[in-house]
């Protein structure tokens, strides 16, 4: 007999920050790692990475608890 087939999941998806504050630009922060400009403006408090790093950062931390 065919069972519907269940979905499980290994790693918990992450809690969304509390407090997400994004500032828009221009002007348009630098990244911290690669030094390319984000998408967040100048005055956004905390670590700023461009998508690329943010997702490399992702594929690094993804699961690594």
């Amino acid at each position: 007999m065919d069972q519907p087939r269940q979905e499980t999941s290994y790693c918990p998806a992450p809690a969304a920050p509390a407090e997400s504050v994004v500032v828009a630009g221009p002007p348009y922060a630098d990244c911290l790692e690669c030094g390319e400009p984000t998408e967040y403006g100048v005055a956004t408090p905390g670590v700023v990475l461009c998508p690329v790093c943010e997702w490399q950062e992702a594929q690094r931390t993804a699961c690594s608890g």
